[in-house]
């Protein structure tokens, strides 16, 4: 007879109870018939950390930020930043000097002449108008005396340039920019960014040679301090200049 009964309560009891780990609540009917009927606690999942989770916080070096007066002594950062940001404005310069495109007057505005009276940009001599995408006009009526050395700067250019003279106006025929040019650009922006961290790495280690030769009794807690703000520096710079280079190969490859 119990035994009967239990399996006549058996689906009242399962539906109480829930399936495991659901955490499922009593029906509040249920309740009243059955008032010390308990659902099963709410079941919590642990969470691991993955290996790719790991391999990041591990790769995520601390950061370090040496205040320059305090080791002003030993080291100076601000010169040492500033060695670095010259680097960063010569491969600006390189970009621009010797990567153009040729496809707008602004090619030529970094052409430097030569005059009596000092180097000057072509822009600055005379007036650079563009009168189609195969021809440039230099306009030099306002310094005609430029006017010879102006043409010479433009062959000598690294644009392979072959301007024509007349009087004071200087046509400079632009070739058609062909895919193997284009290569050959981003070819030298390789080479000019390489050189560009080559004298990156040499600021950072002039730097930390000068700073063990000047000063003897450094503790080893802070020569590795310094050693990883310069190598946070040099790091930031790098990168940087693979941001430039980065840029600019888009630019030259369309």
């Amino acid at each position: 007879m119990a035994s009967a009964r239990l399996r006549l309560l058996w689906p009242v009891l399962s539906f109480i109870r829930g399936p495991l780990g659901t955490g499922a609540r009593v029906p509040p009917l249920l309740q009243h018939s059955y008032p010390h009927a308990v659902a099963p606690p709410p079941c919590f999942a642990r969470h691991y950390a993955t290996k790719k989770s790991k391999a990041k916080a591990k790769g995520q070096a601390a950061k370090v930020n040496i205040s320059a007066a305090l080791v002003e002594d030993l080291i100076n950062l601000e010169e040492v930043q500033e060695d670095m940001m010259a680097v960063l404005a010569t491969l600006k310069d390189d970009f621009s000097r010797n990567l153009g495109i040729r496809t707008s007057p602004g090619a030529l505005d970094h052409i430097l002449v030569n005059t009596k009276d000092g180097k000057f940009p072509l822009n600055q001599l005379g007036q650079v108008s563009m009168k189609s995408p195969q021809l440039i006009v230099v306009n030099m009526t306002s310094n005609p005396e430029a006017t010879e050395s102006a043409t010479r700067a433009l062959q000598g250019s690294s644009m392979k340039l072959n301007p024509e003279v007349e009087g004071t106006i200087i046509r400079v025929p632009i070739p058609k920019v062909t895919r193997e040019h284009r290569e050959n650009l981003a070819k030298l922006a390789k080479h000019f960014s390489n050189k560009a961290k080559e004298s990156i790495r040499r600021v950072r280690s002039s730097a930390l040679t000068g700073m063990k030769k000047t000063k003897e009794g450094i503790s080893e807690d802070t020569i590795r301090l310094i050693e990883k703000q310069v190598q946070q520096m040099t790091d930031n710079c790098i990168a940087d200049i693979d941001k430039q280079l980065a840029v600019k190969t888009k630019e030259l490859l369309g």
